[in-house]
Parts: C-alpha cells; structure tokens; sequence
C-alpha cells in the first residue's frame, strides 16, 4: 500500500511521462521503415540497400532487431538495479532522471544518416544509433513502469492509473502519426525544399517536446512520499528465475508479445497502407491516428466498468478475437467496394475497441501479478516483472518492425503492393495465438 495516497493532479503529471517516451518509442515504429525504405511516390531518398543477409533477411529487419540483443543484457540489469536500489531519493525516479537526455540525443541521431543515399554506412551508423537509444529508453521505461504498482493499493486503482497511462501512451502514437502532417508545415512556412530535412526538423522538435514530458514526472512525483516500495536483495539471475517461475506471468506475457508484434506491423505499416494501398496522402495517416484515439476514449469508461464487473480476462480475449479480423481486413484494403477513405475510417473505428482495450487492462493485469508475487514472497520485484514485460514487448514491437520491412521485399509501391497485405495475414495469425495462449491466463478476482 502507498505510503500516502497517490493524488489525481499527481497521477496526470505520472501520465506525461508515458506521453513523452510514447512519442519517441512510436516514432521509431512508423517512421524508421518509411524513412529508410520509402515507397516509390513519397519523394523520399531511399537510404539503405534493399539487399537480403543470407537469402531471408534484409538489411532493416537486421538492424531494427540488433538493438534487441543488447537489450536482453540491459533490461534486466537495470530492473534490477532499481528494484535494489537504496537511493534516498527512491528507487526509481532516479534512473529516469538521467535518462531523459541520452534518449532524445539518440533519438534525433537514428533519422540522421551519415551519406545522402543508399549505403552502407547508412545501415552501420543506424545500428549504433539505435543500441544506445534502446538503452536510454530503457533505463527511464523499466523504473516508470514498475513506480505503477508501488503507487496503488486496489485493483481499481491500478486499472483507473493504468488508463491513465494508456491515454498518454496514445497520445505519444498521434504525435508520431501526426509526423508527416508537421513536416508539411515545416516545409511551407520554414520553405524547405527537401522533405527529408524536414522530416528531420520535426523529429528534433518532437524530441524536445518528449523530454519535458518525460521530465515532469521527474520534478512533481515525490518517490518516497507516494510509495512503499523496498529495495529487493535477490542478486540479478535468481530474481529472474523467480520471475519467470510464475506461471499466470508467462501466459500473460506470449500474448502481449503477440499483441505488440501485431501493434508494430500496423504502425510501420500505416503510411504505406494509406498511401499505396488506398492511395491518400501520407497526411491522412495522422488524421485516421487521432480519429481512432478519439474514439477509443469512448470506450475507456465501458473498459473500467466491464472489469469490475466480469473481469479482465474476457475482455482482453474478445478484443484478441476482434484484432485478428481486423488484421484481415488490412490484406483487402483498396479492393473493398467503398471508396478509399471510407474504408481507412471503417477499419481504424473498429480499432479503437481493442486500442481501448488491449491499452488499459495488460499493465494492471501486471500490476496484480507483480503485487500478489510480493505478498507470496515477500521480495519487491516489480521492476523485473516490468523489465521482463518491457523486453518482451520491445521484442514483439522490433519483430513486427522487422517483418514489415522483410515482407516489403515482396512489394511495397503502387501495383506491387503483395508484401504490404501478407502484413495482413501476419499479424491475424499473431492476434489468434493470443487469444489461444491467454485462454490459459487464470484470474484471480478479488470479491
């Protein structure tokens, strides 16, 4: 329980954290393929070769998952370094203290390739760039995601925080969908004449606006006032052994795996979806983003509401059952007999149920899980169990990034647009083997 109860002006400035490192964590996602592999119509430079690393592999899915590696090593280390962590300051809020500015420095630095053109220096530098701003990133998500549980007491309480963390987490997704909708106005009022210099323009600015969300969580939220939680004394690969030793945790885990590989095919794929499947301009993409966000705040109440009343577990398995149709609609997308925007609308309010969804109830499933393991063990390890979570989920949004990029071998530009709809079938398949694995979930509902 919170040493003081957590306040709701305190819980909004807790929100703008998930705000600022959402727009950086999405803006990767959507904008890294677009970037570095455009579509013949966007007037963009292709900057690294579309060449296949052993005859399956292209270059982008390689580098997008390289960084990954490097946080199978990093993440735990730094869940456990604050979960043990004697800080006077607390446990937490001094890690995502200096983390703010390596993340935003690396950020910028991964849309900034060394020569104008496809190269492999391109795909060198884009790979370092992208290792160092996983790790920055990582050492401010793992201890703002496992602050959660220690700020809360009820159930209720951490689905209502955990909602709130879901709206700024989409927040961050319209600001990176809204990308190509700012560099217009970069290139109209600044006349810039190159699209890709003002792509980079807003990438820094964006940058800067996602460090002072990042940092307001940082100077408002007193750690030692608003939790209880005490440093764990497991050393590093035991505490992970204990983790992964709690069976309710892995079900919950390979589905939200499942579910933010699928999320990644869709937000790497939206540009190319609006501009060549259903031939709109890019700035539509961010348009249709922010319709879909609105409207899932529609269901947020509904969500609440629904868990106190059924539990969690049903409605994450409908919202799986719904994505997985949705995903199919995407192979037919422009071969509907409605006009093109028509269907782009028609498939992202659909969406918003599960973005609702799929948004809120995960980290306060997590948030039970890690509390209940607390309460049974006496050992609080929330950060391992968000580290573990974390890494899994920067696992799936990576693979859905480098599958995209790997199916845009098989087409990605008007009237060879096969790679972009197999993105369909992937991610169906992914959201089915959700639902499937978290048929196993057992919940356990407080009465």
């Amino acid at each position: 329980m919170p040493v003081v109860k957590f306040p709701f002006r305190k819980q909004l400035a807790y929100t703008c954290g998930m705000i600022g490192w959402s727009m950086m964590t999405n803006t990767i996602i959507v904008m890294l393929p677009y970037f570095y592999l455009p579509p013949s119509n966007s007037g963009l430079t292709q900057y690294v070769p579309q060449l296949l690393l052993f005859g399956l592999f292209n270059i982008l899915s390689v580098i997008a998952a390289s960084g990954r590696f490097v946080d199978a090593i990093y993440d735990p280390f730094i869940a456990s370094s604050s979960d043990k962590s004697n800080n006077p300051k607390g446990r937490r809020i001094p890690f995502m203290k200096w983390a703010i500015i390596p993340a935003m420095l690396f950020f910028c630095l991964t849309f900034y390739p060394l020569v104008k053109g496809e190269s492999m220096r391109n795909a060198e530098w884009l790979t370092i760039n992208m290792i160092f701003f996983f790790m920055g990133a990582t050492t401010y998500i793992i201890p703002y995601n496992a602050l959660l549980p220690e700020l809360t007491d009820t159930a209720a309480e951490k689905v209502r925080l955990s909602s709130f963390q879901q709206v700024g987490f989409i927040i961050g997704i319209v600001f990176s969908a809204l990308i190509n909708n700012f560099a217009d106005l970069f290139q109209k009022f600044a006349h810039i004449t190159e699209r890709d210099t003002a792509l980079q323009y807003t990438i820094w600015s964006l940058s800067i606006l996602a460090g002072l969300f990042m940092l307001i969580p940082v100077l408002y939220i007193n750690e030692k006032k608003y939790s209880s939680g005490k440093p764990s004394h497991l050393p590093l690969l035991p505490a992970i052994r204990k983790t992964f030793s709690n069976r309710n945790f892995k079900y919950y885990l390979v589905s939200d795996f499942s579910y933010y590989m699928a999320l990644s095919i869709i937000s790497s794929g939206l540009l190319y979806f609006v501009k060549v499947l259903l031939h709109l301009p890019e700035s539509r993409g961010g348009e249709l983003m922010g319709v879909m966000v609105l409207f899932s705040l529609v269901f947020y109440p509904l969500v609440n509401y629904l868990s106190k009343k059924i539990g969690k577990k049903p409605i994450v398995l409908f919202s799986f059952a719904l994505l997985s149709l949705i995903f199919v609609a995407i192979f037919f997308l422009g071969k509907f007999p409605f006009a093109p925007i028509v269907q782009a609308y028609m498939l992202v309010l659909f969406a918003a149920i599960p973005l609702a969804s799929l948004g809120i109830l995960p980290n306060a499933i997590l948030a039970e899980i890690a509390q209940r393991d607390a309460n049974q063990t006496g050992e609080n390890r929330e950060g391992m169990f968000f580290a573990v979570k974390y890494l899994f989920v920067k696992l799936g949004q990576t693979l859905g990034i480098a599958l995209f990029a790997f199916l845009t071998v098989y087409g990605k530009d008007p009237g060879n647009d096969y790679g972009l709809r197999l993105n369909g079938i992937c991610g169906c398949v992914l959201c089915v083997m959700a639902f499937v694995v978290f048929t196993r979930f057992k919940e356990v509902r407080r009465r």
